[in-house]
């Protein structure tokens, strides 16, 4: 048997140090908490060569007392807590003391620091956990660190480094998301001499997601402000059009720090279902905040894991707070001929955003002047389809001539600023009713309406198929379905797997509207389905329905539920290349009037999308 021997203070420094230490931007995390809770309010961040050769941190915090400066260096040392009770109520980012033990474990430190009542600053030296020198010396308030050689005498950790542009990156990830959770604090990131990132510190989180993120998605954000026992949720969420590939733009923060957590995203996800389609994931930077006590933060080294002492809750919360942020808005998508149907997934730059953006429409009062009359709405009666009243021809005036001729980018903002009120008002609601013009039908699929300065397109079937969903859904939330008698009756005929299935969720069928009764043997009679579902009478549609319930295990959820209600939906609803009655139009789009979300179908896609009238004139050259 092995001897077993106390390891040296080297060895367990090291060794302490790699649960804490992974990579460079391990240590910017550190350092950079620390300035945040020693109060500062300007931090900067400096590196070379991915932050291996070079770190430089300086920031206006309160600073360390010169007699503390050792000490602060030693495992376990701590200002943030002083007992194993205040674990339970920590508030700040940092709190463990294995920081700065940690760090100078595994490279060569360099401490400048100058408390506010003291005279002058002190410069400490540590390289290897070893303690190299300490004096008196010149020096502004707060602290700088300068960390050299990172893993230098820990060569095998270093070796699974990555490419210095690689572990740049992850420094600037870092950073972005410290920048979002404390828009009251001016960062900046400098990487080999160049400037990355620089924030005011003015306290406004949307500019900074403008500095972060660029223009395309800051401009499409909705504010999401929400408190419950205790607990709130404030922040920005984007509309489903800035929709991604993964979940790489999902920020969220817990007391300001930035956490991932299975609860928080599964509860985001779940407040965007059926906003957005399957496999895409929405842009947020929300913050929770909540006492201290409710929350276990103490759950890894690195603290990027937490438990919630109530997940039910939080879960609820979140879910309330996106949905009544996306509900009742205008989320139409606007589209351009000749854009690019499929966007980079990678995170866009302010700059690089700036030069895809569409030109902002110019909304020139003297053109609008041109448009027709509206014809008040949609006509009465069944097949009738109203038309256009053409307006008068006239020549431009020179004036108007100027007005339709390109602008400076700023006196084109000021105008669609100026302007901007009255376009609120949304094409789904009752007071903008009178203003639809119903154009007409094309490919026996899409509707066209013109409201305002826009032209809308509704695909029918996307729209009824939410229409039919959110019946279905609203009757299994009240119990109340109607059954309308299917002449002649649908006979089944079952499988013994499918009869099990059958048997098995019988009610679920029966309490949403479905009549089925034995006729023998594994033969089954439906003579009553769903009310008001065109289709639903297809044998096939019901067997694939019941097979679908295979995968469940005991009761069905209501997640559950509802992709069936979904499917049902889908199949039942009116479908593309049927004529449809400007009658049957108009009923559709007043009963979308009445949804939370009228703009996308059960499965995410959108019902309705725009084009503008600046758009169509830039197509036939009458703006340049």
């Amino acid at each position: 048997m092995s001897q077993i021997h106390l390891l040296e203070q080297e060895t367990i420094d090291k060794i302490a140090a790699g649960e804490v230490i992974e990579r460079p931007s391990s240590i910017v995390k550190e350092l950079v908490e620390n300035a945040i809770d020693a109060g500062a309010n300007a931090v900067t961040v400096e590196i070379r060569e991915g932050g291996t050769a070079f770190i430089r941190i300086t920031d206006n915090g309160e600073g360390i007392e010169k007699e503390q400066v050792p000490t602060a260096f030693l495992r376990h040392a701590t200002s943030k807590i002083r007992s194993v009770d205040d674990l339970l109520r920590v508030g700040s980012l940092g709190f463990r003391g294995e920081a700065l033990s940690s760090i100078a474990a595994v490279s060569q430190v360099e401490l400048i620091t100058k408390t506010a009542g003291s005279l002058t600053g002190c410069r400490y030296l540590i390289e290897g956990g070893k303690e190299k020198g300490l004096e008196e010396i010149g020096a502004p308030e707060g602290s700088t660190f300068l960390v050299r050689n990172v893993f230098y005498n820990t060569p095998a950790r270093k070796k699974f480094l990555k490419s210095a542009a690689a572990e740049a990156g992850y420094i600037s990830d870092l950073l972005e998301h410290l920048a979002l959770s404390h828009p009251e604090i001016s960062f900046k990131f400098i990487n080999s001499g160049q400037i990355k990132l620089h924030t005011s510190g003015n306290g406004s989180l949307k500019d900074i997601i403008y500095s972060i993120y660029g223009r395309e998605i800051a401009s499409n954000l909705l504010e999401v402000n929400l408190e419950r026992e205790g607990v709130s949720l404030t922040g920005f969420i984007g509309k489903p059009l800035i929709s991604r590939g993964n979940r790489n733009f999902e920020n969220y923060f817990v007391n300001g720090r930035y956490v991932k957590s299975k609860i928080i995203a599964g509860a985001i996800e779940e407040g965007y279902r059926t906003f957005m389609m399957q496999h895409r994931y929405p842009f947020t930077v929300l913050d929770l905040s909540m006492d201290g006590s409710l929350l276990d933060i103490n759950v890894h080294p690195t603290k990027m894991d937490l438990r919630f002492a109530d997940n039910e809750k939080i879960y609820r919360l979140i879910c309330e707070g996106i949905r009544g942020a996306l509900t009742r808005r205008e989320l139409i998508p606007n589209v351009s001929v000749g854009r690019e149907a499929s966007q980079k997934e990678e995170k866009p730059r302010a700059k690089e955003t700036e030069q895809r953006a569409s030109i902002p429409e110019p909304f020139e009062k003297k053109r609008r002047d041109m448009l027709a009359e509206p014809s008040g709405g949609y006509l009465e009666g069944e097949k009738t389809i109203p038309v256009l009243k053409p307006s008068p021809i006239r020549q431009e005036t020179k004036k108007e001539a100027a007005a339709s001729t390109p602008r400076p980018a700023v006196a084109k903002a000021a105008v669609q600023m100026e302007l901007f009120p009255d376009r609120e008002k949304k094409l789904l609601s009752e007071s903008s009713v009178p203003e639809h013009r119903l154009i007409g039908q094309v490919f026996d699929t899409y509707w066209i309406v013109q409201f305002r300065d826009s032209l809308y397109i509704i695909d029918q079937h996307a729209a009824h198929e939410k229409v039919m969903y959110e019946r279905l859904r609203a009757g299994l939330k009240t119990r109340e379905f109607t059954t309308q008698r299917v002449s002649p009756p649908i006979i089944l005929s079952l499988s013994m797997q499918e009869e099990v299935l059958l048997k098995k969720y019988l009610h679920f069928f029966t309490e949403i509207g479905f009549e089925i009764e034995p006729f023998g043997g594994r033969e089954y009679c439906i003579s009553g389905v769903p009310g008001n579902f065109f289709g639903i009478t297809d044998r096939d549609l019901f067997i694939e329905m019941l097979d679908s319930l295979s995968d469940a295990s005991g009761q069905p959820s209501m997640e559950l539920l509802q992709e069936k209600l979904a499917t049902m939906a889908c199949k039942s609803a009116v479908k593309g290349n049927s004529r449809m009655s400007a009658a049957e139009a108009n009923a559709l789009i007043r009963e979308l009037l009445g949804l939370e979300n009228p703009y996308n179908c059960p499965h995410g896609r959108p019902t309705i999308i725009s084009m503008s009238r600046y758009e169509l004139e830039k197509k036939f050259k009458r703006i340049v």
